[in-house]
């Protein structure tokens, strides 16, 4: 099931989160994400999260954050992954949205073959001016 975030779910997310960048940016330090915890936990608050709540357990196995069009990250647990819970994310958020933009790093070589499976097209790259890694931004419109 995939719902509006609660003040109840923060927690949950949140781990969620920290554990999946660690393991799919291993090429940026640990530290990073560990020092920006407590700033994507204000701004997760006030954002527009949908979670993906499993019926059996009850528990939040992934989220999709968005800034109006912009997708800030599709998070997955993952245990999970490669079940379609990252896709049936996105396909909410198109539901609800005529055009979506993000950025991505070129090195997470996954969420980048996700996107264009996605029908996502590369519109730009540049070389990230905190890590030095090249990123990408995708966009998608609705036809």
């Amino acid at each position: 099931m995939i719902r509006k975030l609660t003040e109840h779910d923060i927690d949950e997310v949140m781990n969620i989160w920290l554990t999946a960048n660690q393991k799919a940016h291993s090429f940026i330090e640990n530290t990073y994400w560990i020092d920006n915890y407590s700033t994507v936990k204000a701004m997760i608050a006030q954002a527009e999260v949908y979670v993906y709540e499993c019926d059996k357990s009850k528990r939040i196995v992934g989220f999709i954050g968005l800034d109006d069009h912009f997708i800030a990250g599709i998070f997955v647990q993952a245990h999970v992954r490669s079940n379609g819970i990252g896709k049936q994310l996105l396909d909410y958020a198109k539901a609800i949205k005529s055009s979506l933009k993000l950025q991505v790093y070129a090195k997470n070589e996954r969420a980048v073959a996700f996107y264009l499976r996605e029908q996502f097209r590369i519109q730009d790259e540049w070389m990230e001016a905190v890590h030095h890694e090249k990123e990408l931004l995708m966009t998608w419109n609705q036809t």
